[in-house]
Formats: structure tokens, sequence, C-alpha cells
């Protein structure tokens, strides 16, 4: 999934904690956490692992990575509040 430069500045900013809310208000429900990791799933069956650190931003790669593993078009990301 690719996404416009002005969408990209806003969430490469994000830390752990607002994508977890973001996907907590989304609909997806902590399944299993072990250690750093927590995995969330949505009532459609998609699984997303999240590594947790507090106070993080990810990297570009892993972000973008976890984007397409979430499935969020630019229109989710504005519903979700995660970008402007």
């Amino acid at each position: 999934m690719r996404f416009s430069k002005t969408v990209w500045d806003q969430i490469k900013n994000k830390t752990a904690e607002e994508i977890i809310s973001a996907l907590k208000r989304d609909g997806a429900i902590l399944d299993t956490s072990k250690g750093s990791a927590r995995v969330f799933r949505y009532p459609d069956r998609r699984r997303v692992a999240i590594h947790y650190h507090p106070h993080k931003t990810y990297g570009p790669a892993l972000l973008k990575d976890l984007m397409n593993d979430i499935g969020w078009n630019e229109a989710d990301l504005h519903r979700l509040k995660l970008i402007k």
C-alpha cells in the first residue's frame, strides 16, 4: 500500500501506543501478549502483531509492513484520527 508524502509524514512519527489505540478503536481485540509482542485479532480473523516498546516509533520499513498487515487505507487513517 502506498501513501502520499503528506500522509506518510504524519504516520511515521506515531508511537506504538497511538497505533495500538487506533487498532482498538478499529475493533481489534488483544489476543495474546508475550514479552514485547502484542497480537491483536479482528472479528474477521485478521491478525496483527505489534512489537510494543513504550514511547518508541517504528522505522520506515517496519511501519510500512505494519500498515500493509493491518490493511488501513488513507480513509481509515482519517477515521481513526491518525492523520488530519
